[in-house]
């Protein structure tokens, strides 16, 4: 008995590795890759925007022939501007490229003493207001995921009031001008995607608006000119939401 239990012993000892090494071993499964996703520009999108700009205006008096005869002095013209914008963008790899239209109401308004021979003489306040103005521009960006630094440029309107009041004896006398003035602009801003279809950004704008002359009439019925001189510079909070093309795209 003894012998058969060493015989039985041995003959499981040498039968174990045997089995074990007929065991199929386990497949290695490679981990699937990470997958990143990427916020992309891509699309339409609509939005609005608010907040403050100043307008630098010089006027510059002008006699019947159109030639300057004195400067009457610069002002400010500055408030708050609130509106909206709509474009389209499209990405290629990091870079954005856009087109977008914006329109804004705007109360930029301010005033100084004239220092020259205006139509009512000396101690005319001349005064100028920007109503309204629109961009029509174009845009290149780079984006780092979902912040996006861009620039823009191209084309700017603006709604200008401009008004003479003087007293003479003790009657106020006034005379004003409308005009819309086309003009250029640049700007540059920052935009960061903090939902899918969601974005906020700053943004700063330099509007050119060159020289315009306007035309005032006198105390004494008659007319005189100003070439009045104009730029502008916007900062602004803008909120946009796109649509219409890819939220995420995968790599």
């Amino acid at each position: 008995m003894k012998k058969f239990l060493l015989g039985t012993v041995a003959l499981v000892a040498f039968a174990a590795p045997a089995a074990a090494a007929d065991l199929a071993a386990r497949p290695y499964t490679k981990a699937p890759p990470m997958i990143a996703a990427i916020y992309d520009w891509s699309g339409f999108y609509v939005g609005a925007n608010g907040g403050w700009g100043s307008s630098r205006k010089c006027w510059d008096a002008l006699n019947g022939a159109g030639v300057f005869v004195a400067s009457e002095g610069c002002h400010d013209a500055s408030g708050g501007t609130a509106g909206g914008q709509i474009g389209y963008r499209w990405q290629a790899g990091t870079w954005v490229f856009g087109v977008e239209g914006q329109g804004n109401w705007a109360d930029f308004s301010g005033s100084s003493v004239s220092l020259g021979p205006v139509g009512f003489g000396a101690g005319t306040t001349i005064r100028s207001k920007v109503d309204a103005f629109g961009l029509l521009t174009g845009q290149v960006g780079y984006a780092a995921n979902n912040v996006l630094f861009y620039v823009k440029g191209g084309a700017a309107v603006t709604a200008d009031r401009y008004r003479v009041n003087a007293t003479v004896g003790n009657a106020l006398i006034a005379s004003s001008n409308d005009d819309n003035r086309w003009g250029g602009v640049v700007g540059v801003g920052l935009e960061y995607g903090f939902a899918p279809n969601w974005s906020a950004a700053v943004e700063y704008d330099h509007l050119f608006m060159g020289n315009r002359t306007s035309t005032f009439t006198n105390v004494a019925g008659g007319t005189f000119g100003e070439r009045i001189s104009q730029d502008v510079d916007l900062v602004t909070v803008r909120v946009n939401y796109r649509w219409g093309g890819p939220v995420i795209a995968k790599y």
